[in-house]
């Protein structure tokens, strides 16, 4: 019998470590593409405005395609599905490079979303189901091996584009080698399918209650971030005359403390708890946001954007794994949560924009900080099924199968 429960949770070890090792090629394949945007806008000759056009269809293709992965999830078992989901994903890489104009980009990029949407939905709900045998954090470092996975990508792709590399070759290259690391990592997850007496989730569905309240978190905490990532340099030029140098480096200061806190997140989880550890992540992005608001000069700003990150950076994980144990389906719940944080990095970039032009940016970031605050006061929705999670004891399989 004890050599039965070593086995076991010498499985478990293997999987967690293969799951993880997925959400780094999953987040390679995002730095890779990200770091030759603009050799794919001056290849497909593409103004900045169609360019947008175009940096909108992965989101669209990701909130179109993402129910349907829990439907391919009972059809063919959560390792089979996922083994085939992030093959398309990381082949997808190959496409909008070779796209000739503003529409044939719009369509590989609606097919690269797609793609990223399914392949995420998939992995994050055996990062739950991991989790969930385990009995113990692990998904704030499973998002954490995600933002490895993209700096890799994006510094390789860094490399690519300094030594004038063709992105179609530097991109063929990427995905035929993320490809064959998906497939070998894919082989050491678990292996979860239905039972024959379960139904199948509808193709289609409008997201379950629960995965609306969790979403609302979830959306604050994306909505902060898009934010953040996305206007923290023009902030710090526009509203603080940084240099541009001193700009860029207030978004590596946002990214580097999200990723840091994502990997360190799961052992503070697993101490305090998901809803104490957003509530104290919510007041800590609130300061931030507070500083950067008020602040007299960019050292201020930038110290405010790093507590920013820090206090986000596992929001949408802890979303994750709550939407995993709030009711009979998980992959229905993580894909309506999936959704909702989707949407929320959508709008946020053109939202800030668009406030910023009717008012300022300084009254922009005083409304993500609201929403920062808006995770202190209802954390609580997080705490759906955390008590069994952290007694110690797996959570019971909601699609009880074999592992792998």
């Amino acid at each position: 019998m004890a050599a039965e429960t070593v086995t076991s949770t010498d499985r478990l070890r293997r999987a967690r470590f293969a799951v993880a090792a997925v959400f780094c090629v999953h987040g390679a394949v995002t730095g890779s593409f990200a770091t030759r945007i603009p050799w794919i806008q001056e290849h497909a000759g593409v103004s900045a405005g169609q360019l947008g056009l175009a940096l909108a269809f992965p989101a669209l293709g990701a909130s179109l395609a993402m129910p349907l992965a829990g439907a391919v999830s009972h059809r063919f078992g959560a390792r089979t599905a996922l083994r085939g989901l992030l093959a398309l994903w990381t082949l997808s890489l190959t496409l909008p490079s070779l796209a000739p104009n503003v529409w044939g980009l719009c369509g590989a990029l609606l097919v690269y979303g797609a793609t990223a949407g399914m392949s995420d939905v998939a992995m994050n709900a055996l990062g739950v189901e991991t989790e969930n045998r385990l009995g113990r954090s692990i998904m704030s470092g499973l998002h954490g091996m995600w933002s490895v996975g993209a700096l890799l990508g994006s510094a390789a792709g860094t490399v690519a584009a300094h030594l004038g590399g063709d992105a179609r070759l530097h991109h063929l290259v990427a995905a035929l080698v993320l490809t064959a690391l998906g497939l070998v990592l894919c082989q050491g997850v678990l292996d979860v399918r239905s039972t024959p007496e379960e139904k199948p989730p509808p193709r289609f569905s409008l997201p379950p209650r629960s995965a609306l309240v969790i979403g609302a978190i979830g959306f604050c905490g994306v909505f902060a971030e898009g934010a953040g990532l996305d206007w923290s340099a023009v902030y710090l030029r526009d509203e603080l005359g940084s240099s541009a140098g001193l700009a860029a480096a207030s978004t590596t200061a946002l990214a580097l403390t999200m990723a840091v806190a994502r990997l360190a997140g799961d052992r503070v989880v697993d101490r305090f708890g998901a809803v104490r550890t957003v509530r104290v992540g919510g007041a800590v992005a609130t300061l931030g946001g507070v500083l950067v608001v008020l602040a007299p000069h960019a050292a201020v700003a930038m110290a405010g954007f790093g507590l920013i990150g820090l206090g986000i950076a596992v929001v949408v994980p802890l979303a994750f794994a709550a939407a995993g144990r709030s009711g009979p389906n998980p992959s229905q719940a993580i894909a309506g949560v999936a959704t909702i944080t989707y949407t929320s990095g959508l709008i946020a970039p053109s939202a800030i924009g668009g406030i910023a032009d009717a008012t300022s940016l300084v009254f922009s970031f005083g409304l993500v900080t609201l929403l920062t605050l808006g995770l202190v006061l209802g954390a609580g929705v997080l705490g759906a099924g955390e008590r069994e999670a952290a007694s110690g004891k797996p959570a019971p399989a909601k699609s009880a199968g074999p592992v792998g």
